[in-house]
């Protein structure tokens, strides 16, 4: 069993804000694949074979609670676990990649990294830097913030990469 999760914020205000390209990212994939969205556990989630899609509904930095219910209660190896979030510490548009890692000063990652007691799960960090507005708006407002007109145009390629990298984690 495998386990794909994105960050972002639940109210509709938040969308296609900085803080919610991993909601971004999964909403992306399951158009691109035809899936269809659910509920468990108070959180929007889906199963397609042997992999559940989970969008916590708890607020960015609290994600981690669902997190955890859902890898305690089907027993998910941290391994399994595919974190997508983003990083405005990347150039924007910038997708990496890792096994493990830090959270890097990502609260949604704290988060999960205090509910699960390890930090040994792969993520994919989505660039959203823009260092000008980050500097113009402040770190809370920058995250919060929706994406220029020409981020925007970049939008599809970036996700594009990010599914790339889902559909390999899957595999």
């Amino acid at each position: 069993m495998k386990l794909v999760v994105g960050l972002g914020n639940p109210e509709n205000r938040y969308n296609f804000t900085r803080h919610n390209s991993g909601f971004l990212a999964l909403d992306f994939y399951f158009k691109v694949h035809g899936l269809k969205w659910g509920e468990k556990f108070g959180a929007v989630a889906a199963r397609e074979g042997d992999v559940w899609f989970l969008k916590p509904q708890d607020y960015y930095n609290d994600s981690g609670r669902a997190v955890a219910e859902f890898v305690r209660y089907y027993k998910i190896d941290l391994s399994d676990i595919l974190v997508i979030c983003d990083n405005f510490d990347l150039e924007f548009g910038k997708v990496r990649y890792r096994s493990t890692g830090l959270a890097g000063g990502n609260n949604g990652l704290k988060s999960i990294d205090a509910a699960l007691g390890a930090n040994d799960y792969p993520r994919v960090r989505i660039g959203t830097g823009n260092n000008e507005l980050r500097r113009k708006l402040g770190d809370v407002e920058f995250v919060l913030s929706r994406f220029t007109d020409a981020e925007k145009e970049k939008l599809p390629e970036i996700m594009n990469e990010v599914c790339e990298k889902i559909d390999e984690f899957i595999k």
